[in-house]
Order: structure tokens, then C-alpha cells, then sequence
């Protein structure tokens, strides 16, 4: 029986309204699976976006953390880019200076594979913590010279070792469906000590709204989160929101907090008002079916042509564009610089992911760039490869 959340998991109203529902989205999307029938096999689970009228958060109702399964097996990283890269970089300069990162401890809840956690402590001399089931020791080379420990578990509800002078929280949150819960949970564990920055990282869910981008829509995403609704999450749970800004291209959204010593009422001048939400998630509903017919009819029209069709990205975009829409025979193949990933295939729809090199032969009339960021990146390895395929993005269609 599918499980329904009754109250809003970030402020506990019972005011919500369900928009957008995927009967059968695969409960993961970045699980490495070697075998193409038990990626069409995969199992699938029921997505239900719901938005909170009283607080703007959006989340998925029916989300069943049971089906879930991070492990070893989650291949999450993008440090392969050379985009990314350089942006993860300036990243962890930019808050080693912003929070004074020098000789600190610092915590990274959900630490992946630990790459932004060694660059902070390379980068500032600190000493790490970090916690992820889906850590790979053999992954990270630590320098002998490093003070750095990451858990292969979630973050524990009984926070028990030393008490960080940093913590930080990369793309996690949006996989955590009960956020009020562990927002609080951590608040509790800082006890009375104010002074602790908090640093945490998401997609930005109005981008998701404005450009009806269905392909950010998948079920390890049971949590999606604008500026207003983090902010009142945070204030809730404790904490005095100091920034609220975005970054890479509009993609994340950041915040910068503090444990507060009593109720915060006051409201960051970056959070947007409940009603804006509303009104864009009104907009969304109404423009959602004409996106995704015209993305069909895209896929399909160049099946019918005889042109051979590639997505570029075998992540959760891939996967959420894919089986939102049916497509299967319309694109054959989908490719990765992550060789990780290459050789697998992709959870519900079964395409098999490949590197570059696999399009020199293929010779791939179109290329379906899943992150309009990489544009550039991805033309210059495509021209390296002596190609010249038609090239889209998924915002918009050129």
C-alpha cells in the first residue's frame, strides 16, 4: 500500500495541494546497474509533488524511503567535468575564506565520495568529518598528512563526536523526506554552541518551476526547496539565516546559517513570498503537458527520420527525461565521461550508457546535452572526435 504523508514534512500544516504525479518513476537513478533487464526491471515507485500552501515547500507525498538503497553501488560524482571541477574548486576556496577555514574541524553530512570534504581540508589545513553510505575508500587517495574520517552511514540521528566549527551539507537535503525533523536534529546537536557556521547545498526548485523542467523531477529528489521555504525551514528549526544565494548557472541553491539562541522571526530579503510559489507552480501545471508532448514528438519525429539520437549525461536527468516520457527505441545510447558509469545502464528505460569515444563509430546525428552548462565542454569533445551532430539542450529545444 502506498504510503501518503498527511502534513507538510517542513512545517507540519495539513494546507497542500498535489500538482504533478509520475505513477511509476525508478525509485533511484544513479545506481550503477550491470545487467540491461534488471535496469527495465528496476523497481519503480509512485511520485506525487505536493506544495505546501502555507510554507511553499514542495515534496513528493507518497516518497517510501523503504525502496531506497545508497550504498556503494551510487555513482554521484561529477568531479570527472572539467566544468565542475573548476567550479567545486572555487567553491571550497571560496568558503575556506568566507568561514575561515584555517586549523577548524569540519563536518560534511553526505559527503559522497568525500571530494569537496579533502579539497576543504587540503585547501584550509582542517581536519575532516564526514558521513555516506555511498563513500568508497578506494575512491579518495588521502594524504598521510591529512586528518580526515568519513563514516560509510547516514548522518546519526545522536550526533556523538566532537562538536564541528564548520558544518557542511552538499546536495543532500533534497534526498531527506522528513527535513524539519533533521534540520531540528542537527540544530540539537550543536547544543549551545552559536557560533557554528551551516552550509548547505541543493537544487534550486523555482528553476525547476519556470523552465517546466520534468527532468529534474525524479524519486531520490523527494524534497525540493526555493529560497522563502528554506528559510523558513531553517528559522523553524532553529537557526538565523544569514545568506540565501544560487550558483552554477542559477542550478544550486545556498544558504548560510547560525544555531540561534531563541526563536528568529525575521524573515532574509532573498525569500520570496508563499504566493509567488503558488502562482508559479500554477504555471507549471498548466505548461507541463505541452513540454513533454514536445519533447516526445521531438524524439519521436527523428525516430521516425532514421536519425540517430544520444543523450549526453547518464545521471538522473537522463533517467527522469526518459521514463517520464516512455522513450525507448528513440534513443539508443547515452553517454558519460564518468567511467564509472560506462558499460551500465540506465534504471526503468535500459539505454546503455557509453563513452565518448563509443560516438566516433556511432556516428549520432543528434546529442540531447541533459545540463545546458556543459554546452561547451561537451562541443569541444564532440569536435575533437571529428563530429558535428545536430546539438540540443533540454532548455529549450534549439
Amino acid at each position: 500500500m502506498t504510503k501518503h504523508t498527511e502534513t507538510c514534512p517542513a512545517c507540519r500544516s495539513s494546507n497542500q495541494r498535489q500538482f504533478f504525479q509520475i505513477p511509476k518513476a525508478p525509485v533511484h537513478s544513479i545506481l550503477l546497474i550491470q545487467d540491461q533487464q534488471a535496469a527495465l526491471d528496476f523497481p519503480k515507485g509512485s511520485l506525487d509533488l505536493t506544495v505546501c500552501e502555507d510554507c511553499g515547500f514542495i515534496y513528493n507525498a507518497t516518497f517510501d524511503a523503504d525502496l531506497q538503497n545508497y550504498s556503494e553501488d551510487c555513482e554521484e560524482t561529477q568531479g570527472f567535468s572539467p566544468t565542475f571541477s573548476k567550479f567545486h574548486r572555487e567553491l571550497a576556496e571560496s568558503v575556506v575564506e568566507r568561514f575561515g577555514l584555517y586549523g577548524k574541524t569540519v563536518l560534511e553530512i553526505g559527503c559522497g565520495k568525500g571530494e569537496f570534504l579533502e579539497l576543504v581540508c587540503e585547501i584550509g589545513g582542517n581536519k575532516g568529518i564526514g558521513f555516506d553510505p555511498a563513500f568508497r575508500p578506494d575512491r579518495l587517495d588521502i594524504p598521510e598528512s591529512m586528518d580526515l574520517k568519513v563514516y560509510q552511514e547516514f548522518f546519526p540521528k545522536e550526533y556523538t563526536l566532537e562538536i564541528p566549527d564548520f558544518v557542511c551539507c552538499k546536495m543532500t537535503l533534497e534526498h531527506i523526506p522528513d527535513v524539519l525533523d533533521f534540520i531540528s536534529g542537527m540544530r540539537k546537536s550543536l547544543g549551545d554552541k552559536v557560533n557554528v557556521p551551516i552550509f548547505f547545498q541543493i537544487p534550486e526548485a523555482r528553476r525547476v518551476l519556470g523552465d517546466i523542467a520534468f527532468w529534474d523531477v525524479y524519486y531520490e529528489h523527494c524534497s525540493y526547496f526555493t529560497k522563502g521555504s528554506l528559510g523558513r525551514l531553517f528559522r523553524l528549526a532553529g537557526f538565523e539565516v544569514k545568506d540565501l544565494w544560487t550558483a552554477y548557472d542559477d542550478q544550486y541553491l545556498m544558504i548560510e546559517a547560525f544555531p540561534a539562541s531563541g526563536p528568529v522571526l525575521e524573515a532574509h530579503k532573498g525569500e520570496e513570498a508563499v504566493s509567488e510559489i503558488l502562482m508559479e507552480v500554477d504555471r507549471f501545471c498548466s505548461q507541463i503537458e505541452l513540454e513533454t508532448h514536445r519533447w516526445k514528438s521531438y524524439f519521436d519525429e527523428g525516430y521516425g527520420s532514421g536519425k540517430k539520437t544520444v543523450l549526453w549525461g547518464g545521471g538522473s536527468k537522463a533517467v527522469a527525461l526518459l521514463t517520464t516520457m516512455g522513450i525507448n527505441d528513440q534513443v539508443s545510447f547515452v553517454v558519460d565521461i564518468n567511467p564509472y558509469r560506462q558499460g551500465t545502464f540506465l534504471a526503468g528505460c535500459g539505454q546503455e550508457i557509453v563513452g565518448p569515444g563509443f560516438l566516433k563509430d556511432y556516428q549520432p546525428d543528434r546529442v540531447v546535452i541533459m545540463n545546458s552548462i556543459y554546452v561547451d565542454e561537451i562541443t569541444r569533445d564532440l569536435e575533437a572526435l571529428g563530429l558535428s551532430p545536430e546539438i540540443s539542450t533540454v532548455d529549450p529545444i534549439q
